[in-house]
């Protein structure tokens, strides 16, 4: 299959290309900056997707059987309270840039089209796990709005084009966050990020491994609409933050107030910590063949970090 990945060089994409290429794929990797050689089978494609003629040209050259979305410009480092700054460009991927990769894959006649989207943006009024069919947030904090309104447009663009978003959990492992050099990990060991209130916003956790096989295996079904694609362990704030300061041999995290986070990192830095909610895998596992190798965070996050502690 002729697979062009758009956003190879992001924290999936780096995972997907060579998985693909590894297993008799001919891809096509597409990103701002071109990606090192991989083989015979990996073409690298240094395109600006927002430059609409560019991205065109590309995708018709490459003439794909399966494109797959994975278009964003998060920076290393987030701060709450200018997340509609730090999000702008990762919200015209996902609105602009989306619009033109699927109009040129339409005309290409690529049949499969996969996009990335989230499965942290559920409505928190919820109970328990949400699944696929669960409202997104009715009324988000107004940080988290433009971003929020981006992806509800990628998605509908998808669907319209026959598409399947898979909607990944918070993302972990080298190259994260969540990894050995990871602006969070150097966080928590500095007692940076506190338990927020009564920690009470529950994460649903994806290796960055487990997500690039996400995507490999859908790209061998027809299946449309979305699949959150978590791991079985959803756990609060409260669990796994500590969890991960004893991991890292750091100091527990302290607790703050909602009252006195709300000054320091606005509404949505509060909400982040305190109301997500998390999602259910079920409906992935069922339709996809696909399992996630670390089921729990707790394991992943044991193989990632455990071998650094000091």
């Amino acid at each position: 299959m002729r697979v062009l990945v758009a956003g190879a060089t992001g924290v999936i994409g780096r995972r997907l290309v060579p998985l693909l290429a590894g297993t008799g794929h001919e891809v096509f990797a597409l990103s701002r900056t071109p990606v090192p050689a991989q083989g015979p089978s990996v073409w690298p494609l240094a395109v600006d997707a927002l430059e609409a003629d560019e991205l065109r040209k590309a995708v018709r050259e490459a003439r794909p059987d399966a494109v797959v979305n994975l278009l964003t410009a998060i920076p290393a480092a987030l701060d709450p309270r200018r997340m509609e700054r730090a999000f702008a460009q990762t919200n015209r991927l996902r609105t602009e840039a989306t619009r033109t990769l699927l109009d040129a894959a339409r005309e290409a006649g690529t049949p499969r089209i996969i996009g990335e989207g989230v499965a942290f943006a559920y409505d928190p009024d919820g109970t328990g796990p949400a699944d696929e069919d669960a409202p997104l947030w009715h009324d988000p904090p107004k940080q988290f709005a433009t971003t929020l309104r981006a992806l509800v447009e990628m998605e509908a663009l998808t669907h319209a084009a026959d598409g399947l978003v898979l909607r990944f959990g918070h993302l972990y492992g080298p190259g994260t966050g969540f990894g050995p050099e990871g602006w969070v990990t150097a966080q928590v060991r500095e007692r940076r990020i506190p338990v927020v209130g009564e920690g009470t916003a529950r994460f649903s956790f994806v290796h960055a491994d487990d997500a690039a096989r996400a995507v490999a295996a859908a790209l061998t079904t027809s299946v449309t609409g979305s699949l959150n694609i978590v791991d079985d362990d959803p756990s609060p704030v409260s669990e796994w933050l500590p969890a991960l300061a004893g991991l890292l041999r750091a100091d527990p995290p302290h607790h703050v107030p909602t009252p006195v986070a709300r000054l320091v990192t606005g509404a949505w830095g509060v909400a982040f910590f305190t109301r997500l909610r998390a999602a259910a895998n079920g409906r992935a596992k069922d339709e996809l063949p696909w399992r996630p190798y670390y089921a729990s965070w707790r394991d992943g996050f044991e193989a990632d970090l455990g071998a650094g502690r000091s």
